[in-house]
């Protein structure tokens, strides 16, 4: 038991690229008991194990059982199952998530996905725990910038800009993705896809910058220039109607033109300026 404990944690300190230091003082051990485990001399203390299984994000009983690709597919498998429920049941997407959770503590992927069905608004404290965790222990780059986003938006929503822009902050701007890059390099049906789908991101994405450009320019007190902000989005999403993608579109339709209603009743209640000329 001793010698299969131990291999198995240096197999996944190795796999991961991670010293026995490295190991050591992320649950608070010497680098010496670790060396002691993984050549069979010791065995860790049983309290340790649940943050040896949290470490390498795999359950308790897989830290002595190690079969990490149907890890990997089991966690798949509660994310895909956990998606389809996430915008019309996310209470269940939410009990499906935290049902692997028990299963593989502290799991990335799985704290990941959770992130997307907790309410930041009701609840940031809840949210800024997960995502402040998250963001400080993951390895994967896109979770840990994901999940910073999360933490911004918890912060603002308890009223702590100040942690909101430190997390924004911690945030690369990068003017690329992988899709635009597939679609530059790529040809045939994978281009096109790349295309395609970055297309949208990027369309959907300026429209929602004209929008706060617009609440910009009205927090402003220029409602004209809010307004034809407003309109040459709206002239945006006629173009665009005619492509085949447009069952989403009706949703910035809408809100466009309550917008633009909103904002035309201000105006018009609005008195007028003085000019400077006498009559």
């Amino acid at each position: 038991m001793k010698l299969s404990i131990g291999n198995k944690i240096r197999d996944l300190r190795r796999e991961r690229g991670i010293t026995q230091e490295q190991l050591a003082d992320r649950i608070g051990v010497s680098f010496q008991a670790v060396s002691k485990w993984e050549n069979g001399i010791a065995l860790p203390d049983i309290t340790l194990v649940p943050a040896l299984a949290g470490y390498f994000q795999i359950s308790i009983d897989e830290l002595f059982t190690f079969r990490q690709e149907e890890i990997r597919q089991n966690i798949d498998e509660i994310c895909r199952e956990a998606c389809k429920y996430r915008e019309t049941d996310p209470i269940k997407s939410r009990k499906l998530l935290e049902e692997g959770l028990q299963k593989y503590p502290y799991h990335d992927t799985l704290l990941h996905h959770l992130l997307y069905v907790m309410n930041y608004t009701e609840n940031p404290e809840e949210t800024i725990s997960v995502a402040g965790r998250l963001a400080e222990r993951t390895d994967n780059p896109a979770i840990k910038y994901d999940a910073l986003r999360f933490l911004a938006y918890a912060c603002h929503a308890k009223g702590d800009d100040i942690s909101a822009l430190a997390a924004i902050e911690q945030l690369p701007e990068i003017t690329f993705t992988k899709l635009t890059e597939m679609a530059f390099l790529l040809t045939g049906k994978t281009k096109r896809e790349a295309a395609e789908k970055q297309k949208w991101i990027s369309f959907e994405n300026m429209l929602q910058m004209m929008v706060k450009t617009a609440e910009c320019r009205e927090e402003a007190g220029d409602i004209p220039a809010a307004l034809s902000e407003m309109d040459r989005a709206l002239q945006l999403l006629s173009v665009m109607e005619k492509e085949e993608k447009t069952a989403d579109l009706t949703v910035y339709q809408d809100y466009l033109h309550r917008q633009m209603e909103r904002l035309r009743s201000a105006r018009s209640n609005t008195p007028p300026q003085a000019t400077g000329h006498q009559p």
